[in-house]
């Protein structure tokens, strides 16, 4: 695909060894920052400055100080014994003081602070025992070199073995490859807005005239974060296209199955289910495939909104898939539903990797014959040997655990299937755009009538005794508790560590045969037989690392401890919290913290014991902790944006989206001027996957 990028890219496509100051070594120190080319630089912004304007004296400031002052060198002062640091005197307008070097090389100071010359010096200035001093000066430079020296010297992001010196001149020289291209931003909203041209956005971000110009809300840091959001929605939009284009069955269900269901259901669906699924069979009744998120917090009624598609798709004379992540999610998926499909009479069964021999054969003979309607089951259904007859809908639960090429192997599995995606994490709208913008959204907004809200209480570590007494009173009531242990980041066997301690203490406590344990550690038939303990009851508490976070359902659960609740995001103590409150028992979730909190954990605790709303904790979580920590590990889907800052910047995320579908639909080839230059950004952006997509199409 190289080939196809427009030659005037090339300079910011070379090596990093072509930039001033960066060889072999310091290319591969920059790779651990995710620079491998100039146009990586370009988009590596400084985060903010240091004043290096030129001061008379030091004399009249407040210490420590970043001073820059022209000095006249005295005298040089060796040190009597070697760890002692050598001082040189110095003296600006009115004032004596020292400069400081440790380890220094003697002759490098004399040629670079000659006794009797003048020079420049820019760096902290401190007090220590009455006298000021300048320990290693930041620069030193000949009085002619002042414009070398930027007023406010840009501070960027490091890694080890990058000096801000450096940072600073690679940064410049890839400036010097970037040359003007053509403008791909709609000339009305470039007007409106106020933007500079990208050359001189550019130059601008990397020359910062003081703190202010380093905030999201510039606009030159606007036009460059835009940019960015456009190329990525350009980009999901022309994906969206393409999934549009090619044709899908037309699914018209006769509504007889899902009548039946409805009518055994000791509830009605909430408005929001109800308008979930006309949105979906709407979708599905197009000749063009669907492709449909549905998002709904914990306890929301997604299941029986997925049901309801998968029955349109059975009455239309096909079969449904609902694949999950985990083997007990499956299995649970699979209680849910089998009373329901019970209700409509038809057959729906559970395929995952333990089902081996005459059992798996006789399932997928009966899959492929249209005996089975409706196949629930893991990463099983990708199989080969699993051959559907006339597979219409695939639903998949918790997407981002599974990686797109997944999603595109179930796809395969029939003629133009529709997909349907299901999750529980509550996205705020900016993420939603950034992370499912090729698709639709059907929002489930409301819980159905009946849920009680979680009672969530914040309790101090030291109050651990009195938490474990109102267990063990909890376990005689008939009541089950799971106990969730620290998330310990980027170790696992140290969360491990942790449940097993919590463990061993809870049983020798609560009593042998109680208490259950989980976690990622575990082989997976460990894992399940734990879990399938707890579901049945046979255990009562169960102690747990995060891998209980999401799909879970023990109604007769109906507290959750949660220990160094200040170490987790709020996303994730929402979804633990939801895996209680299930049944008709009022729940009870017990935020444990240790020590003293600081300010963002006490806000986050705090929230979390106000509002059981996943999108308005969503939104809370997005603006304390930020994108990039919201959706975590797992949800790998999200672009990293150099520049943009969903939370600063969510409005420009939507005026992207806007302008990049608005755009395609006048031009979706591409060919227009305008079009032409989008695809330069595209190439700029590294978006090269949509060029492809429209060549294909």
């Amino acid at each position: 695909m190289t080939s196809s990028r427009p030659e005037i890219l090339f300079p910011l496509f070379a090596d990093l060894t072509v930039l001033d100051g960066v060889g072999p070594k310091s290319a591969l120190n920059f790779v651990n920052m995710q620079v491998e080319r100039p146009r990586d630089l370009l988009f590596t912004l400084p985060h903010g400055c240091i004043d290096r304007r030129l001061r008379t004296s030091i004399k009249g400031l407040t210490f420590p100080n970043i001073v820059t002052v022209e000095v006249e060198v005295g005298a040089h002062q060796k040190p009597a014994s070697r760890g002692r640091p050598y001082r040189i005197m110095v003296r600006d307008a009115e004032m004596d003081f020292q400069l400081v070097f440790f380890h220094a090389r003697e002759d490098w100071l004399r040629r670079n602070l000659p006794t009797g010359e003048r020079r420049l010096v820019s760096g902290k200035i401190e007090v220590f025992d009455g006298v000021a001093q300048m320990v290693h000066p930041d620069h030193i430079l000949r009085p002619d070199e002042h414009a070398d020296l930027p007023a406010f010297e840009p501070v960027y992001p490091l890694t080890a073995g990058i000096s801000q010196k450096l940072m600073f001149k690679a940064a410049h020289s890839a400036l010097s490859r970037a040359v003007e291209l053509p403008e791909w931003v709609d000339q009305n909203l470039k007007a409106e807005r106020n933007w500079p041209d990208w050359r001189n956005a550019l130059e601008q971000a990397h020359a910062p005239l003081g703190p202010q110009d380093t905030s999201p809300s510039t606009a030159v840091r606007e036009r460059l974060a835009y940019d960015e959001l456009f190329a990525h929605q350009v980009t999901l939009a022309i994906a969206r296209a393409s999934v549009r284009r090619s044709k899908g069955l037309e699914t018209h269900g006769d509504s007889s199955l899902q009548e039946k269901v409805l009518n055994s259901l000791p509830f009605s669906p909430t408005r929001a289910q109800t308008r979930s699924i006309s949105e979906i069979h709407a979708d599905m009744a197009k000749p063009v495939r669907m492709n449909r998120l549905l998002q709904g917090d914990v306890g929301s009624g997604k299941t029986l909104v997925a049901l309801m598609a998968m029955l349109a798709a059975v009455e239309a004379g096909g079969q449904a898939a609902m694949m999950a992540p985990t083997e007990i999610l499956a299995r649970q998926h699979l209680a849910g539903l089998m009373p329901l499909a019970a209700a409509a009479g038809i057959r729906l069964e559970l395929l995952t990797g333990r089902d081996k021999g005459a059992e798996r054969a006789e399932k997928l003979a009966a899959l492929a014959n249209g005996e089975i309607s409706i196949m629930v089951g893991t990463h099983a259904l990708f199989q080969k040997d699993v051959e559907f007859q006339s597979l219409r809908l695939a639903v998949i639960d918790e997407q981002h655990r599974f990686g797109v090429q997944q999603r595109m192997e179930l796809g395969s599995k029939g003629r133009a299937v529709d997909i349907l995606v299901m999750t529980a994490t509550p996205i705020p709208r900016s993420l939603a755009l950034a992370h499912y913008g090729d698709m639709d959204i059907s929002v489930l907004d409301e819980k159905p009538p009946g849920r009680k809200p979680i009672e969530t209480v914040m309790v101090s570590a030291g109050r651990l005794d009195q938490v474990v007494d109102r267990l063990r009173a909890a376990i005689a009531e008939g009541r089950q508790a799971y106990w969730v242990c620290p998330l310990v980041e980027g170790s696992e066997l140290v969360e491990m560590t942790a449940a097993e301690d919590r463990f061993k203490h809870l049983r020798a406590v609560l009593g042998e045969g109680v208490v259950g344990l989980v976690h990622g550690q575990l082989k997976p038939s460990e894992k399940d037989k734990a879990m399938e303990e707890f579901i049945a009851g046979r255990t009562k508490v169960l102690v747990a690392t995060t891998v209980i976070e999401v799909g879970v359902d023990v109604p007769t659960a109906t507290i959750i401890v949660i220990e160094q609740a200040e170490h987790f995001g709020l996303a994730q103590l929402h979804q633990l919290r939801g895996r209680v409150g299930r049944g008709d028992e009022a729940s009870t979730c017990l935020l444990l913290y240790s020590g003293k909190l600081g300010e963002t954990a006490l806000a986050r605790l705090s929230i979390m014991r106000e509002t059981n709303d996943g999108f308005r904790i969503a939104e809370e979580d997005l603006r304390l902790r930020g994108a990039g920590d919201l959706l975590g590990v797992a949800q790998s889907g999200l672009p990293r944006f150099r520049v943009a800052d969903l939370e600063e910047q969510a409005d420009l995320m939507k005026i992207a989206q806007d302008d990049a579908r608005m755009f395609l639909q006048s031009d979706p080839t591409l060919s227009s001027e305008r079009g032409q230059a989008v695809r330069t950004l595209l190439y700029l952006m590294e978006q090269d996957k949509a060029i492809r997509l429209l060549s294909v199409g």
